[in-house]
């Protein structure tokens, strides 16, 4: 059993912890419970270090994992249950309340091989700004032989909740124009830049240009591959039926002060969620768990 071993570290002004546990080293910050990076030891990394991030209280960190909740982009965009859990005449913040705020370690613990370490957002259960609501949050990390994320949702109050989420994960590729997607071929999608049409995809997922996209009714697997690094990355869900395939390509990524220039290259976003007919409605001491499992194999295992 290898022995972990935890440093904390500070990061410009975010209080961070460097866990390493046999060949993998993840590196997450208190402020959105956040994982900044994720690499074994001798590979390329698998989670994009944004190495332009800004490490500021109160601003969420591009790049790594962020945690998206309760609700996933821009509000508006939102259903209408979603849109009605918030009660503020202040303008709503994009990806929800959780990921620029500090959350609680609640402990580390082993697991045969693994490693586990456990954070709750405690201001969801009633003090969470504009959203009057009680739900006990919890991101769980598995460490083993891959990077396992749960997000836990309990509707500890006494009326039904309704939120839409995402693990909104970067992931590390060598040249985004040279990867393809796996998985979603056939799959129905929401086409964000052309006016919000739906589409169905053809083929496997490859970029030539900026690409948002929500992909619907999804698999539980899907593969980033990427011969350039001659591997796979495996992204295995649960609780989840929605995914948001990301890059901004070069234009907007102009748009971006915390992201080189040319930072678009080396990441895609594909991101676990639950959004639009996918969204999580609670009824009171219901839960919901949202999964995501990530390894890489060689791409001559296939």
């Amino acid at each position: 059993m290898p022995t972990p071993q935890v440093e904390s570290v500070t990061i410009d002004e975010l209080n961070c912890w460097r866990i390493s546990h046999g060949e993998a080293e993840l590196v997450v910050a208190q402020q959105g419970a956040h994982i900044v990076s994720y690499k074994l030891s001798g590979q390329q990394p698998l989670i994009w270090s944004n190495d332009q991030a800004a490490f500021k209280k109160g601003t969420p960190i591009r790049g790594g994992m962020p945690v998206c909740w309760p609700w996933f982009g821009n509000l508006q965009r939102n259903p209408e249950s979603v849109q009605a859990m918030r009660v503020s005449d202040e303008p709503a913040k994009a990806h929800g309340e959780v990921r620029a705020i500090d959350w609680e370690l609640m402990g580390m613990a082993e697991d045969d091989d693994a490693l586990i370490v456990d954070f709750i957002q405690p201001k969801t259960e009633g003090k969470l700004p504009g959203w009057p609501h009680n739900v006990g949050l919890k991101l769980s990390i598995r460490l083993d032989e891959a990077l396992n994320v749960s997000l836990v949702s309990y509707n500890s109050g006494t009326e039904t909740v309704s939120f839409s989420q995402a693990l909104h994960t970067y992931f590390a590729v060598s040249d985004v124009r040279e990867i393809s997607i796996k998985g979603l071929d056939g799959v129905r999608y929401i086409e964000t830049l052309e006016n919000w049409e739906e589409r169905k995809q053809s083929g496997d997922v490859k970029f030539a240009g900026e690409t948002d996209r929500i992909y619907l009714n999804t698999p539980d697997m899907l593969s980033i591959v990427d011969p350039t690094w001659e591997r796979k990355i495996h992204i295995c869900t649960n609780g989840s039926k929605s995914a948001i395939v990301w890059n901004p390509w070069i234009e907007k990524t102009k748009s971006f002060n915390d992201m080189a220039a040319d930072g678009w290259q080396g990441m895609v976003c594909v991101e676990t969620a639950n959004v639009l007919d996918d969204i999580v409605t609670l009824e009171p001491e219901q839960m919901h768990v949202l999964d995501v499992s990530i390894w890489a194999e060689s791409l001559s295992e296939d």
